[in-house]
């Protein structure tokens, strides 16, 4: 019997993908991994992972030898690159939060909202690049103007697991066909780093704020902040209703 990997950084995105499993049947066939310097994800998560059935595992993705044993491996908002050694040994399949070429890299949806380029889910083989390489299947999604970035995150989770419950099958046995995106452009951390900084004095339309803001307005993340003139750090968030 073959055996396939799950590697996230998400608890959410792990039950969701457990219960998928369980309706196909194929639970059995399916590790659970997250990065092994995940701490956030570690210090949140593992005393309740101690009740449930299934128990995840620190994984590096660097440590290939050990990992030889599976023979896909899927990343699912995994925070680590896959090495060429490991991807050239095993089919390593990403689901990205994006979509393909536009936006490839860190919180896609953000940088969407501000530029404006399509946005989805994209199902690809991983090769050298980030969110890179031959794409299996991929959805659009549409943002609407009173989406933030934790709304359309939402829709995100939500179509990934659409396209895995209608395409896994077929991913674990190989009967699909790829294409080739154009290159597309490429967000960092860093550059999600810089949106974070609000320059109070900056001049603007009103509605490229409110974007900036919606795109920085993920719950109870504190991304938006200007400094005030005391000194002090002020968090900024937005909620936005449609009527």
């Amino acid at each position: 019997m073959e055996k396939y990997l799950l590697i996230t950084d998400k608890e959410e995105i792990l039950n969701h993908f457990n219960q998928l499993l369980i309706q196909k049947k194929l639970r059995d066939q399916f590790d659970y991994a997250y990065s092994y310097n995940n701490i956030a994800f570690v210090e949140e998560y593992q005393k309740s992972f101690r009740t449930w059935m299934y128990k995840p595992e620190p994984v590096n993705v660097n440590d290939v030898d050990k990992l030889l044993k599976y023979d896909i491996i899927f990343s699912l908002h995994c925070k680590q690159i896959f090495p060429k050694e490991l991807i050239e040994k095993v089919r390593c399949i990403n689901v990205h939060p994006g979509l393909n070429p536009y936006n490839r890299g860190w919180y896609p949806q953000v940088f969407s909202i501000l530029n404006g380029k399509p946005f989805g889910v994209t199902i690809h083989e991983i090769d050298e690049k980030i969110d890179h390489g031959p794409i299996i299947v991929q959805k659009e999604i549409e943002i609407a103007s009173h989406d933030t970035s934790l709304t359309i995150y939402n829709k995100v989770i939500k179509t990934e697991m659409d396209l895995l419950n209608e395409n896994l099958e077929n991913i674990i046995s190989k009967n699909y066909t790829t294409f080739i995106p154009e290159e597309g452009n490429m967000n960092y951390k860093k550059d999600f780093d810089k949106l974070g900084k609000i320059d109070a004095n900056n001049v603007d339309t009103f509605l490229n704020h409110i974007n900036k803001l919606r795109a920085l307005s993920h719950g109870d993340y504190k991304n938006a902040h200007f400094i005030d003139d005391k000194g002090d750090k002020i968090f900024v968030k937005i909620e936005l209703f449609k009527q």
